[in-house]
Protein backbone atom coordinates (compact mmCIF):
# COMPACT_ATOMS: atom_id res chain seq x y z
CA UNK A 1 0.00 0.00 0.00
CA UNK A 2 1.21 3.62 -0.93
CA UNK A 3 2.46 5.26 2.03
CA UNK A 4 1.95 9.37 2.44
CA UNK A 5 4.32 12.28 2.93
CA UNK A 6 2.22 15.14 3.17
CA UNK A 7 -1.38 15.35 4.18
CA UNK A 8 -3.01 18.59 4.01
CA UNK A 9 -3.72 20.69 7.15
CA UNK A 10 -5.16 24.55 5.96
CA UNK A 11 -8.36 24.96 5.54
CA UNK A 12 -7.54 25.94 1.67
CA UNK A 13 -5.47 22.57 1.05
CA UNK A 14 -8.05 20.37 2.55
CA UNK A 15 -11.42 22.34 0.53
CA UNK A 16 -9.36 22.09 -2.40
CA UNK A 17 -8.68 18.16 -2.07
CA UNK A 18 -12.44 18.08 -1.36
CA UNK A 19 -13.59 19.99 -4.55
CA UNK A 20 -11.38 18.06 -6.53
CA UNK A 21 -13.44 14.95 -5.00
CA UNK A 22 -16.21 16.40 -6.22
CA UNK A 23 -15.41 17.21 -9.86
CA UNK A 24 -14.50 14.04 -9.70
CA UNK A 25 -17.52 12.07 -8.72
CA UNK A 26 -19.11 15.09 -11.20
CA UNK A 27 -17.23 13.42 -14.15
CA UNK A 28 -18.41 9.70 -12.88
CA UNK A 29 -22.26 10.92 -12.86
CA UNK A 30 -21.38 11.83 -16.50
CA UNK A 31 -19.98 8.47 -17.83
CA UNK A 32 -22.92 6.74 -15.75
CA UNK A 33 -25.27 8.59 -18.67
CA UNK A 34 -23.79 6.91 -20.86
CA UNK A 35 -23.34 3.50 -19.50
CA UNK A 36 -26.98 3.57 -18.66
CA UNK A 37 -28.05 4.28 -22.44
CA UNK A 38 -25.24 1.47 -23.25
CA UNK A 39 -26.75 -0.90 -20.35
CA UNK A 40 -29.51 -1.45 -17.89
CA UNK A 41 -30.42 1.06 -14.99
CA UNK A 42 -29.23 -1.40 -12.45
CA UNK A 43 -25.27 -2.22 -13.99
CA UNK A 44 -24.70 1.50 -14.59
CA UNK A 45 -25.86 2.17 -11.25
CA UNK A 46 -23.64 0.12 -9.61
CA UNK A 47 -20.77 1.10 -11.83
CA UNK A 48 -21.50 4.48 -10.79
CA UNK A 49 -21.41 3.41 -7.12
CA UNK A 50 -17.87 1.84 -7.62
CA UNK A 51 -16.07 4.33 -8.91
CA UNK A 52 -17.80 7.39 -6.45
CA UNK A 53 -17.11 4.87 -3.52
CA UNK A 54 -13.35 4.76 -5.31
CA UNK A 55 -12.47 8.22 -5.99
CA UNK A 56 -14.25 9.49 -2.36
CA UNK A 57 -12.32 6.79 -0.26
CA UNK A 58 -9.12 7.91 -2.29
CA UNK A 59 -9.69 11.01 -1.48
CA UNK A 60 -10.83 11.06 2.46
CA UNK A 61 -7.74 8.94 2.70
CA UNK A 62 -5.25 11.86 1.69
CA UNK A 63 -6.83 14.00 4.16
CA UNK A 64 -7.41 11.73 7.52
CA UNK A 65 -9.05 12.73 10.24
CA UNK A 66 -12.68 13.70 10.73
CA UNK A 67 -13.93 13.75 6.98
CA UNK A 68 -12.36 10.02 6.91
CA UNK A 69 -13.84 9.09 10.50
CA UNK A 70 -16.97 10.12 9.02
CA UNK A 71 -17.13 7.70 6.35
CA UNK A 72 -15.91 4.89 8.55
CA UNK A 73 -18.89 5.96 11.49
CA UNK A 74 -21.29 5.56 7.58
CA UNK A 75 -19.96 2.20 7.09
CA UNK A 76 -21.36 0.70 9.95
CA UNK A 77 -24.61 0.67 9.09
CA UNK A 78 -25.38 -1.02 5.52
CA UNK A 79 -28.99 1.19 5.27
CA UNK A 80 -27.33 4.18 5.24
CA UNK A 81 -25.19 3.87 1.91
CA UNK A 82 -24.92 1.39 -0.77
CA UNK A 83 -23.21 -1.78 -0.81
CA UNK A 84 -20.37 -0.89 -2.67
CA UNK A 85 -19.86 2.26 -0.53
CA UNK A 86 -20.28 0.39 2.95
CA UNK A 87 -17.38 -2.20 1.45
CA UNK A 88 -15.12 0.39 0.62
CA UNK A 89 -15.48 2.59 3.59
CA UNK A 90 -15.02 0.08 5.89
CA UNK A 91 -11.85 -0.27 5.36
CA UNK A 92 -11.40 3.43 6.86
CA UNK A 93 -11.45 1.49 10.31
CA UNK A 94 -7.83 -0.10 10.18
CA UNK A 95 -6.39 -0.14 6.91
CA UNK A 96 -5.95 3.51 4.87
CA UNK A 97 -2.93 4.68 3.12
CA UNK A 98 -0.47 5.40 6.28
CA UNK A 99 2.08 7.68 6.65
CA UNK A 100 5.43 7.33 5.31
CA UNK A 101 8.38 6.37 7.93
CA UNK A 102 10.48 9.76 7.42
CA UNK A 103 6.81 11.24 8.36
CA UNK A 104 6.14 8.95 10.73
CA UNK A 105 9.13 9.30 12.75
CA UNK A 106 9.20 13.06 12.84
CA UNK A 107 5.47 13.39 14.19
CA UNK A 108 6.97 10.89 17.05
CA UNK A 109 10.01 12.73 17.59
CA UNK A 110 7.59 16.28 17.90
CA UNK A 111 6.08 14.13 20.74
CA UNK A 112 8.43 12.38 23.05
CA UNK A 113 11.49 14.49 21.66
CA UNK A 114 13.44 11.31 20.30
CA UNK A 115 13.66 9.42 17.46
CA UNK A 116 11.31 5.79 17.92
CA UNK A 117 14.77 3.77 17.12
CA UNK A 118 16.21 6.17 20.21
CA UNK A 119 13.80 4.61 22.80
CA UNK A 120 12.96 1.32 21.86
CA UNK A 121 15.49 -1.41 20.60
CA UNK A 122 12.68 -2.79 18.12
CA UNK A 123 10.79 -0.01 15.90
CA UNK A 124 8.92 -1.27 12.76
CA UNK A 125 8.91 2.00 10.24
CA UNK A 126 5.78 0.14 8.51
CA UNK A 127 2.34 0.59 10.04
CA UNK A 128 0.75 -2.65 11.12
CA UNK A 129 -2.64 -0.67 11.07
CA UNK A 130 -3.70 2.45 9.49
CA UNK A 131 -6.93 4.06 10.74
CA UNK A 132 -8.92 7.79 10.33
CA UNK A 133 -6.98 9.59 12.86
CA UNK A 134 -3.60 7.37 13.78
CA UNK A 135 -1.43 4.22 12.96
CA UNK A 136 0.09 1.38 14.55
CA UNK A 137 3.82 0.56 14.86
CA UNK A 138 5.10 -2.51 16.32
CA UNK A 139 8.00 -1.92 18.80
CA UNK A 140 9.76 -3.65 21.40
CA UNK A 141 12.00 -2.80 25.09
CA UNK A 142 13.63 -5.55 27.00
CA UNK A 143 11.26 -8.03 24.92
CA UNK A 144 8.40 -6.63 25.85
CA UNK A 145 6.19 -6.63 22.37
CA UNK A 146 4.72 -3.06 22.35
CA UNK A 147 2.42 -1.09 20.36
CA UNK A 148 3.04 2.58 19.36
CA UNK A 149 0.08 4.48 18.08
CA UNK A 150 0.82 7.82 16.07
CA UNK A 151 -1.53 10.36 15.64
CA UNK A 152 -1.80 11.97 12.07
CA UNK A 153 -0.65 15.59 12.03
CA UNK A 154 -2.86 18.53 11.87
CA UNK A 155 -6.03 16.11 12.44
CA UNK A 156 -6.83 18.33 15.38
CA UNK A 157 -6.79 21.43 13.70
CA UNK A 158 -8.66 20.50 10.62
CA UNK A 159 -12.03 19.34 12.52
CA UNK A 160 -13.94 22.72 12.68
CA UNK A 161 -12.91 23.25 9.33
CA UNK A 162 -13.91 20.13 7.78
CA UNK A 163 -17.18 19.37 9.60
CA UNK A 164 -18.23 23.04 8.38
CA UNK A 165 -17.50 21.58 4.87
CA UNK A 166 -19.58 18.61 5.33
CA UNK A 167 -22.68 20.44 6.95
CA UNK A 168 -24.12 21.80 3.93
CA UNK A 169 -24.01 18.22 2.36
CA UNK A 170 -25.65 16.40 5.71
CA UNK A 171 -28.63 19.02 5.55
CA UNK A 172 -29.29 18.61 2.10
CA UNK A 173 -28.95 14.94 2.44
CA UNK A 174 -30.96 14.88 5.59
CA UNK A 175 -33.35 17.90 4.54
CA UNK A 176 -32.98 19.88 7.74
CA UNK A 177 -32.37 23.36 8.29
CA UNK A 178 -28.92 24.48 10.37
CA UNK A 179 -30.93 24.98 13.68
CA UNK A 180 -32.30 21.40 13.47
CA UNK A 181 -28.59 19.65 13.29
CA UNK A 182 -26.50 22.06 15.05
CA UNK A 183 -26.92 19.91 18.49
CA UNK A 184 -26.20 16.93 16.47
CA UNK A 185 -22.96 18.46 14.65
CA UNK A 186 -21.62 19.73 17.84
CA UNK A 187 -21.76 16.65 19.55
CA UNK A 188 -19.80 14.90 16.65
CA UNK A 189 -17.83 17.78 16.89
CA UNK A 190 -16.54 16.92 20.53
CA UNK A 191 -16.53 13.69 20.49
CA UNK A 192 -13.87 13.84 17.50
CA UNK A 193 -12.06 16.28 19.46
CA UNK A 194 -12.21 13.96 22.20
CA UNK A 195 -10.65 11.22 19.85
CA UNK A 196 -7.40 13.53 18.61
CA UNK A 197 -6.76 13.99 22.80
CA UNK A 198 -4.52 10.74 23.21
CA UNK A 199 -4.12 12.19 27.00
CA UNK A 200 -8.02 11.35 27.58
CA UNK A 201 -7.85 8.20 25.45
CA UNK A 202 -4.87 7.12 28.07
CA UNK A 203 -6.99 7.99 31.11
CA UNK A 204 -10.15 6.09 29.17
CA UNK A 205 -7.85 2.97 28.47
CA UNK A 206 -6.72 2.80 32.20
CA UNK A 207 -10.23 2.99 33.66
CA UNK A 208 -11.61 0.86 31.37
CA UNK A 209 -9.23 -2.11 31.93
CA UNK A 210 -9.78 -1.41 35.58
CA UNK A 211 -13.50 -1.28 35.42
CA UNK A 212 -13.18 -4.61 33.05
CA UNK A 213 -10.82 -6.92 35.69
CA UNK A 214 -13.89 -9.16 36.17
CA UNK A 215 -14.31 -10.52 33.00
CA UNK A 216 -11.24 -12.39 32.49
CA UNK A 217 -11.95 -13.62 28.74
CA UNK A 218 -12.26 -9.66 27.79
CA UNK A 219 -8.90 -7.69 27.66
CA UNK A 220 -7.36 -4.65 27.12
CA UNK A 221 -3.55 -3.58 26.91
CA UNK A 222 -1.79 -1.77 29.54
CA UNK A 223 -0.75 2.01 28.65
CA UNK A 224 3.19 2.66 29.17
CA UNK A 225 2.96 6.55 30.20
CA UNK A 226 6.30 7.01 30.13
CA UNK A 227 6.69 7.15 26.36
CA UNK A 228 2.79 8.45 26.20
CA UNK A 229 1.84 11.77 25.18
CA UNK A 230 -1.73 13.94 23.53
CA UNK A 231 -0.52 12.75 20.27
CA UNK A 232 1.32 9.08 21.06
CA UNK A 233 -0.05 6.15 23.04
CA UNK A 234 2.62 3.16 24.07
CA UNK A 235 0.89 0.34 24.88
CA UNK A 236 1.20 -3.31 25.37
CA UNK A 237 1.02 -5.42 22.38
CA UNK A 238 -2.06 -7.52 22.11
CA UNK A 239 -2.07 -10.83 19.60
CA UNK A 240 -4.62 -11.91 18.09
CA UNK A 241 -6.66 -11.39 14.73
CA UNK A 242 -9.43 -8.53 14.31
CA UNK A 243 -12.88 -9.74 14.11
CA UNK A 244 -13.29 -9.22 10.24
CA UNK A 245 -10.49 -11.91 10.27
CA UNK A 246 -11.67 -14.13 13.16
CA UNK A 247 -15.26 -14.13 11.09
CA UNK A 248 -13.73 -15.82 8.27
CA UNK A 249 -12.24 -18.62 10.09
CA UNK A 250 -13.71 -21.95 10.15
CA UNK A 251 -14.81 -22.19 14.01
CA UNK A 252 -17.05 -24.00 15.76
CA UNK A 253 -20.58 -22.57 17.27
CA UNK A 254 -18.93 -22.99 20.96
CA UNK A 255 -15.76 -20.66 19.86
CA UNK A 256 -17.86 -17.96 17.99
CA UNK A 257 -20.83 -18.44 20.94
CA UNK A 258 -18.01 -17.60 23.60
CA UNK A 259 -16.66 -14.34 21.79
CA UNK A 260 -20.02 -12.91 21.18
CA UNK A 261 -21.59 -13.60 25.09
CA UNK A 262 -18.24 -11.51 25.91
CA UNK A 263 -18.68 -8.89 23.40
CA UNK A 264 -22.58 -8.38 24.19
CA UNK A 265 -21.41 -8.45 28.36
CA UNK A 266 -18.47 -5.98 27.96
CA UNK A 267 -20.80 -3.21 26.69
CA UNK A 268 -23.90 -4.00 28.93
CA UNK A 269 -21.89 -4.51 31.66
CA UNK A 270 -20.17 -0.76 31.23
CA UNK A 271 -23.45 0.80 29.88
CA UNK A 272 -25.82 -0.49 33.17
CA UNK A 273 -23.04 -0.40 35.74
CA UNK A 274 -21.48 2.68 35.18
CA UNK A 275 -23.49 4.26 32.02
CA UNK A 276 -20.16 4.14 29.84
CA UNK A 277 -19.98 2.83 26.29
CA UNK A 278 -17.12 2.21 24.08
CA UNK A 279 -18.82 3.75 21.17
CA UNK A 280 -16.67 2.90 18.14
CA UNK A 281 -17.96 -0.68 17.78
CA UNK A 282 -16.12 -1.79 14.30
CA UNK A 283 -14.30 -4.97 13.96
CA UNK A 284 -10.88 -2.75 13.84
CA UNK A 285 -11.50 -2.10 17.26
CA UNK A 286 -11.95 -5.97 18.38
CA UNK A 287 -9.22 -8.77 18.53
CA UNK A 288 -9.68 -12.67 19.35
CA UNK A 289 -6.74 -14.02 20.66
CA UNK A 290 -5.69 -18.02 20.33
CA UNK A 291 -7.25 -18.69 23.89
CA UNK A 292 -10.14 -16.97 22.43
CA UNK A 293 -10.15 -14.47 24.32
CA UNK A 294 -11.68 -11.30 23.27
CA UNK A 295 -9.30 -8.21 23.15
CA UNK A 296 -10.49 -4.57 23.41
CA UNK A 297 -8.54 -1.69 21.31
CA UNK A 298 -8.90 2.19 20.90
CA UNK A 299 -10.64 4.26 23.97
CA UNK A 300 -10.66 7.39 22.13
CA UNK A 301 -14.52 7.24 21.51
CA UNK A 302 -16.29 6.82 24.81
CA UNK A 303 -19.62 8.03 25.71
CA UNK A 304 -20.90 9.17 29.16
CA UNK A 305 -24.39 8.22 29.08
CA UNK A 306 -26.45 11.08 31.17
CA UNK A 307 -29.12 9.46 33.37
CA UNK A 308 -31.45 11.52 32.05
CA UNK A 309 -31.49 10.09 28.62
CA UNK A 310 -29.69 6.09 30.54
CA UNK A 311 -33.73 5.86 32.51
CA UNK A 312 -36.45 6.34 29.35
CA UNK A 313 -34.14 5.22 27.03
CA UNK A 314 -33.78 1.93 28.43
CA UNK A 315 -36.93 2.05 30.02
CA UNK A 316 -38.43 2.16 26.07
CA UNK A 317 -36.60 -1.43 25.99
CA UNK A 318 -39.11 -3.01 28.67
CA UNK A 319 -42.14 -4.31 26.37
CA UNK A 320 -44.25 -2.93 29.19
CA UNK A 321 -43.69 0.54 28.76
CA UNK A 322 -43.99 0.03 24.37
CA UNK A 323 -47.50 -1.28 24.77
CA UNK A 324 -48.62 1.61 27.59
CA UNK A 325 -49.86 4.15 25.79
CA UNK A 326 -49.13 6.56 28.76
CA UNK A 327 -46.32 5.60 29.67
CA UNK A 328 -44.75 5.37 25.72
CA UNK A 329 -45.66 9.08 24.85
CA UNK A 330 -44.15 10.37 28.09
CA UNK A 331 -40.87 8.53 27.63
CA UNK A 332 -41.25 9.58 23.69
CA UNK A 333 -41.00 13.03 25.20
CA UNK A 334 -38.44 12.47 27.80
CA UNK A 335 -36.18 11.97 24.71
CA UNK A 336 -37.20 14.70 22.84
CA UNK A 337 -39.12 12.30 20.06
CA UNK A 338 -42.22 13.93 20.40
CA UNK A 339 -42.07 17.89 21.32
CA UNK A 340 -44.20 21.11 22.41
CA UNK A 341 -44.73 21.96 19.13
CA UNK A 342 -46.40 18.76 17.29
CA UNK A 343 -49.65 18.69 16.39
CA UNK A 344 -52.05 15.55 17.67
CA UNK A 345 -51.76 14.17 13.94
CA UNK A 346 -47.84 14.04 14.01
CA UNK A 347 -47.73 12.64 18.19
CA UNK A 348 -49.85 9.87 16.33
CA UNK A 349 -48.00 9.32 13.29
CA UNK A 350 -44.88 9.57 16.12
CA UNK A 351 -46.00 7.16 18.29
CA UNK A 352 -47.23 4.76 15.57
CA UNK A 353 -43.84 4.20 14.17
CA UNK A 354 -41.33 4.40 17.41
CA UNK A 355 -43.99 1.39 18.40
CA UNK A 356 -43.07 -0.69 15.49
CA UNK A 357 -39.71 0.15 15.48
CA UNK A 358 -38.37 -0.47 18.88
CA UNK A 359 -40.63 -3.54 19.68
CA UNK A 360 -38.53 -5.13 16.22
CA UNK A 361 -35.10 -3.00 17.59
CA UNK A 362 -35.78 -4.11 21.16
CA UNK A 363 -36.18 -7.57 21.06
CA UNK A 364 -32.93 -8.94 21.84
CA UNK A 365 -33.61 -7.47 25.43
CA UNK A 366 -37.42 -8.88 25.25
CA UNK A 367 -35.69 -12.35 26.09
CA UNK A 368 -33.75 -14.35 28.23
CA UNK A 369 -31.89 -15.84 24.97
CA UNK A 370 -31.44 -14.53 21.45
CA UNK A 371 -30.10 -15.93 18.75
CA UNK A 372 -28.03 -12.84 17.03
CA UNK A 373 -26.92 -15.52 14.23
CA UNK A 374 -30.55 -15.90 13.15
CA UNK A 375 -30.90 -14.05 9.91
CA UNK A 376 -34.83 -13.68 10.78
CA UNK A 377 -34.32 -10.68 12.78
CA UNK A 378 -32.02 -8.63 10.52
CA UNK A 379 -34.52 -9.40 7.66
CA UNK A 380 -36.77 -7.76 10.50
CA UNK A 381 -34.61 -4.91 10.37
CA UNK A 382 -33.72 -4.40 6.91
CA UNK A 383 -37.35 -4.34 6.38
CA UNK A 384 -38.47 -2.41 8.81
CA UNK A 385 -35.47 -0.03 7.61
CA UNK A 386 -36.42 0.34 3.87
CA UNK A 387 -40.48 0.35 5.51
CA UNK A 388 -39.65 3.79 7.46
CA UNK A 389 -37.29 5.49 4.35
CA UNK A 390 -40.79 5.42 2.53
CA UNK A 391 -43.11 6.30 5.00
CA UNK A 392 -45.05 9.56 3.62
CA UNK A 393 -46.56 10.34 6.92
CA UNK A 394 -43.19 10.02 8.79
CA UNK A 395 -41.54 12.47 5.73
CA UNK A 396 -44.42 15.30 6.64
CA UNK A 397 -42.94 15.38 10.27
CA UNK A 398 -40.47 18.13 10.07
CA UNK A 399 -37.86 19.31 12.33
CA UNK A 400 -35.49 17.95 14.73
CA UNK A 401 -36.21 14.27 16.62
CA UNK A 402 -34.59 13.19 19.41
CA UNK A 403 -31.84 14.18 21.77
CA UNK A 404 -28.11 14.45 21.03
CA UNK A 405 -27.55 11.77 22.96
CA UNK A 406 -29.04 9.00 20.41
CA UNK A 407 -26.28 10.26 17.64
CA UNK A 408 -23.49 7.90 19.28
CA UNK A 409 -25.71 5.28 20.99
CA UNK A 410 -27.52 4.56 17.96
CA UNK A 411 -24.26 4.05 16.27
CA UNK A 412 -22.89 1.73 19.44
CA UNK A 413 -25.95 -0.36 19.30
CA UNK A 414 -26.38 -0.70 15.18
CA UNK A 415 -22.51 -1.52 15.39
CA UNK A 416 -22.91 -3.89 18.42
CA UNK A 417 -25.69 -5.70 16.80
CA UNK A 418 -23.99 -6.23 12.78
CA UNK A 419 -20.79 -7.11 14.93
CA UNK A 420 -23.12 -9.82 16.96
CA UNK A 421 -24.43 -11.24 13.71
CA UNK A 422 -21.20 -11.27 11.94
CA UNK A 423 -20.06 -14.05 14.81
CA UNK A 424 -22.86 -16.42 13.37
CA UNK A 425 -22.30 -17.79 17.34
CA UNK A 426 -25.69 -18.81 18.42
CA UNK A 427 -27.68 -17.92 21.33
CA UNK A 428 -25.74 -15.72 24.09
CA UNK A 429 -27.52 -15.14 27.35
CA UNK A 430 -29.12 -11.55 27.42
CA UNK A 431 -28.61 -10.10 31.18
CA UNK A 432 -25.21 -12.12 31.63
CA UNK A 433 -24.04 -9.25 32.12
CA UNK A 434 -25.81 -9.21 36.16
CA UNK A 435 -23.81 -11.95 37.40
CA UNK A 436 -20.51 -10.15 36.86
CA UNK A 437 -19.08 -8.68 40.09
CA UNK A 438 -18.01 -5.23 39.59
CA UNK A 439 -14.85 -3.61 40.91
Amino acid sequence: MKSLDHIPQSKIQRASKILKIGAQVGTNYVKYIGNRILSDEENARAKLNTANANDIYEGLSELKGSALKMAQMMSLDDGILPKEFVEKFSLAQFSVPPLSAPLARKVFKNAIGKYPEDVFSVFENESSYAASIGQVHKAEIDNEKLAVKIQYPGVSESILSDLKLVKPFALRMMKLKSDEIDDYFQEVQNKLLEETDYKLEISNLIEAKNLTAPMHDVLIPKVLSKFSTSNVITMQWMEGVHLSEYYEQELSKEKRNKVGQNLWDFYLFHIHNYRKVHADPHPGNFKVNSKNQLIVLDFGCMKEIPLDFYTPFFKLAELENIENDSSFESLLKELEIITATDSKEDVITIKTVFKRMLTIINKPFQHEKFDFSSPAYFKELLFLGNKLKDDKMLKKISGKRGSKHFVYMNRTLIGLLGLMNALNGGEIIVNNYKTIAKV
